[in-house]
């Protein structure tokens, strides 16, 4: 159960896509669940592109390029 204490009555709120539990009587606030929106779309073209990718030298080539730029982005951003 984690954090969350066995037989304790908890209220449960939920406010900006977080749902939180506190122990009744307390203000105090255990995060204990969040919304995560996925644009199925999105994850559909990218499918997509990763398949074609196998076969399509070119787009492979752009791929690797891309994923090269938002690693040296990612770690260049992280040192800061």
């Amino acid at each position: 159960m984690g954090r969350l204490k066995p037989g304790a009555t908890y209220i449960y709120e939920r406010a900006d896509g977080v749902t939180y539990a506190r122990e009744f009587g307390s203000t105090d606030r255990i995060e204990i669940g969040r919304e995560y929106k996925v644009d199925m779309q999105n994850q559909i073209n990218w499918h997509d592109l990763l398949t074609m990718a196998k076969t399509n030298p070119t787009l492979q080539s752009a791929l690797d390029e891309c994923i090269m730029i938002y690693k040296l982005s990612k770690e260049y951003n992280d040192g800061i």
